[in-house]
Formats: C-alpha cells, sequence, structure tokens
C-alpha cells in the first residue's frame, strides 16, 4: 500500500510541477495562488486513489502507470473539495497547515478549489488509458461530482434543523462516502471492463465502508486530537453539523443533557463548550453506538469482499483498506 502511495505522489508531483509552471508563465502574481493549490493536494493517505487503482485490479487488469495517474486524479477531486469544505466551515487547519481561505481570502480560496477541480479533469484524461476505457467511466465521473455536491447542499440546508439520525446518514452517503469509496472503486473496476456481476459484488464492499470511514470521521471531529487528524476538533459543533454523532446524542441523551446541550449549541463553542458537548455525548452512550455501527459496516464489507472472486493480491489490498478507514474509531 506505501508502495502505490508513492507512486500516486509521484504522478501528482510530476502533473502538478507542469500545471503550476504554466500557471505562473501565464503571470507571475498567480504564484501564490499556484502554490496554495500545490499545497491542497500535499500530504494525506491518498485513500481515493488507492481504491481506484484496485478496482481497475478488481477487474483482472495488470498493473500500469496509466492507471496510477488516472487513479491519483481522484485526489485532486479530494482536494478541490476540501478547499471548498474548508471555506463553508470557516476551518482554519486542514493537514495541519492553515487552510487556503485563510492565506488567501475566500474569493482566491473558491478559484483555488475550481483550479484543482479542472486540473482532476484534465489528469483523468491525460492518464494514457485508452480512450475507449477512459469513456466507460464518463457517466460515472459525472455521478461522483453529483453525489458530491447533493451531499454538500443537503448538509447545508439541514444545519440547525431538527436532529435525524436517518437524513444524517443519507447525507454521509452522498457527501463523504460515494466519492471516498463507492465512486473510486467503481470507476477503477469499470475502466478495466469489470463484468455487471462483478461491479454489484463490489457495491456490498463500497456502500456500508464509505459510510464508516464517514461515521469515523465525525468521531475524529469531535474526539480527535488535532495533532493527529490535522485539523481542529471544534469545526464540527462550531458548525452545528447534521451528524450522526449529534442527532443520536439529542435522541439518546436523557432531559438535562438534551436541553444543556442545545442550549451550548445555540451559542459561540469554544475549548469549554467543547468539552461539556463531549461529556454529554459520552453520557448518552452516542459516540459508543457510533462505534458500534461503524463495526458493523466493516463487518459488513468483509464479508461482501468475501464473497467476490479476486486475486489474492487484490484481496488483500482491499482488506487492508478496510482497515485503514476505520481504524482508531
Amino acid at each position: 500500500m506505501n508502495e502505490l502511495r508513492a507512486r500516486v505522489d509521484l504522478a501528482l508531483e510530476e502533473f502538478l510541477g507542469a500545471e503550476v509552471a504554466e500557471l505562473v508563465a501565464l503571470d507571475a502574481d498567480l504564484a501564490p495562488v499556484a502554490e496554495q493549490a500545490r499545497l491542497s493536494v500535499a500530504g494525506g493517505k491518498r485513500i481515493r486513489p488507492a481504491f481506484c487503482y484496485w478496482g481497475w485490479r478488481a477487474a483482472g487488469q495488470p498493473d500500469a502507470e496509466s492507471m496510477v495517474r488516472a487513479a491519483a486524479a481522484l485526489e485532486l477531486v479530494h482536494a478541490a473539495a476540501i478547499v471548498h469544505d474548508d471555506i463553508i466551515d470557516r476551518s482554519p487547519l486542514r493537514r495541519g497547515r492553515t487552510t487556503a481561505h485563510e492565506r488567501l481570502g475566500d474569493g482566491l480560496a473558491i478559484m483555488v478549489g475550481d483550479l484543482l477541480l479542472g486540473w482532476a479533469g484534465h489528469l483523468f484524461h491525460a492518464s494514457g488509458l485508452p480512450r475507449a476505457f477512459l469513456g466507460r467511466a464518463v457517466s460515472m465521473w459525472t455521478a461522483m461530482g453529483r453525489e458530491l455536491i447533493a451531499g454538500e447542499c443537503l448538509e447545508l440546508l439541514s444545519t440547525g434543523g431538527p436532529a435525524d439520525v436517518r437524513r444524517s446518514l443519507r447525507i454521509v452517503r452522498f457527501k463523504t462516502a460515494s466519492y471516498t469509496v463507492e465512486w473510486p472503486l467503481r470507476i477503477g473496476a469499470v475502466l478495466g471492463g469489470a463484468a455487471p456481476a462483478t461491479l454489484e459484488a463490489l457495491a456490498g464492499y463500497t456502500r456500508p465502508l464509505g459510510e464508516a470511514f464517514q461515521l469515523r470521521d465525525d468521531l475524529w471531529g469531535v474526539f480527535g486530537d488535532p495533532d493527529v487528524t490535522g485539523k481542529s476538533d471544534l469545526d464540527d459543533l462550531a458548525g452545528r453539523k447534521p451528524t450522526a454523532l449529534l442527532a443520536l446524542t439529542l435522541e439518546r441523551a436523557g432531559r438535562d443533557d438534551r436541553e444543556e446541550l442545545r442550549e451550548l449549541l445555540r451559542g459561540p463553542v469554544g475549548g469549554a463548550e467543547a468539552d461539556r458537548v463531549r461529556q454529554i455525548m459520552g453520557r448518552s452512550g452516542a459516540a459508543d453506538q457510533v462505534r458500534q455501527m461503524i463495526g458493523e459496516r466493516a463487518g459488513a464489507a468483509r464479508a461482501a469482499l468475501a464473497r467476490v472472486r479476486l486475486a489474492p493480491e487484490t484481496a488483500r489490498a482491499l482488506t487492508l483498506l478496510i482497515d485503514e478507514v476505520t481504524a482508531d474509531a
């Protein structure tokens, strides 16, 4: 897995080097924008490219540098999404660094996100895969973007509204699960010419695993150590994010805790307020229930994977990815 990550990093480095040079050649004043775009891609575990690459291998295809480049394009989609997400959430940190909007302001940060999204499409189509292969995935690339935007919009529309666990899980699926696990693996498999039966079998792996990934992220957003996660542990609470964790807390907490929680979320949420919210979440059992939900979904992904006939190397890699996206929950 580390070898694949290094290959994706190299593909991104080569691509970004050329694109940044071309952008700055238009006008030297664009250098801060180009540098921020590069920084926005730096770091990260390259989870989406990994799912895309192993989807290709699950289709029975051999290793190919062109596929590594196509998979790397998914990291640029992710980078664009988090630049825009950080603006919406007013997040000061991402991967331990100052966010784009904090460095450049909202307007230029939006442009950085748009630039990254444009670069993603360019890298994908210039990956070197045959055009006939790339044509298979056009509708899926579009569907991935549609669901990502739908999830972000639904989160904004639901923020501050009534707590609803089912609604929260629906947002989870669209906003993060589908573009992190489901669509990357499906795109890779379709690029590789996977049969419909294989795609359906793999869906039983990707759907619960994508939900588990976001549920873990929700836990990290409240209980995580910023030095480890690379992002603030206040953003979700300060932004009143409609997470399953918050919905379950409001559903399970006693009356006094529920009223205190609602009162805390009406005002500014700083360190002291966040600590009180965490205590309420702990007393309610919501955090433990989310951990149980993550474990159940990871188990469902493992069971689904066991039913798919795959080469041992591919099965092993997809099993390791279950651990990578659900560990430390």
